[in-house]
């Protein structure tokens, strides 16, 4: 029998260290248990996220920077933009935004009479208001020439493909689907009287030798 005085002994986790000090040992060794039993786990996930965050910082602004140029500003969708439609005939805002000087020049001689204006400098200011005139919208696209052509590329290079596969990789088809196996196979079924209610035997007339009209 354990005596009493045993039952709620439990020896020291961390036995004194002959190389060094008792408090040494003791300090040292609840810090290598408490990290080896996860209390540590938490600093480590810190450190980690801390990482993966910092390299994500800088793969963001080294995909940023393009060719040298700084940082590239994106685009502030908070703010009306320009886009062409037949539907909505005036643009909230104007296809161009940074004038240049002849721009600005031209801009102030709009402001006067348009009697002034020349034909080439009535298009200039309306390419500063429009990108497209309604002509050029409604102008058709042959779009549909690339479209269809690459439908029958694809469908020929598919075509080809199967036909290389037929030749040169896909074995040739068994014995067993030839029409005088099949016709044998029908043959021993039929003998062996296989499904007799509502079968294959069902449909044969055995006295007539034919099938069942």
């Amino acid at each position: 029998a354990v005596p009493g005085a045993l039952r709620h002994f439990r020896p020291p986790l961390f036995p004194s260290c002959p190389a060094f000090p008792s408090s040494d040992c003791g300090l040292r060794g609840r810090e290598r248990a408490w990290s080896a039993a996860g209390g540590g786990g938490g600093r480590m996930l810190a450190s980690r996220a801390c990482s993966l965050i910092g390299k994500r910082a800088i793969s963001t602004s080294i995909c940023l920077r393009a060719h040298g140029h700084g940082l590239v500003k994106a685009e502030d969708f908070s703010v009306p933009a320009y886009f062409n439609d037949r539907s909505v005939p005036l643009p909230p805002v104007d296809y161009t935004k940074n004038l240049s000087s002849e721009q600005k020049a031209l801009k102030e001689k709009e402001k006067a009479s348009w009697v002034a204006l020349s034909a080439d400098e009535k298009v200039a200011l309306y390419r500063i208001k429009f990108s497209e005139s309604f002509a050029e919208m409604n102008q058709k696209s042959n779009e549909w020439k690339t479209v269809v052509g690459g439908t029958f590329f694809l469908l020929a290079f598919s075509v080809a493909l199967l036909i290389w596969q037929k030749v040169y990789v896909l074995a040739p088809l068994p014995h067993t689907l030839s029409d005088e196996w099949i016709a044998m196979q029908t043959k021993r079924m039929l003998d062996m009287r296989v499904n007799p209610v509502q079968g294959l035997s069902s449909k044969w007339d055995y006295e007539k030798n034919e099938w069942k009209k």
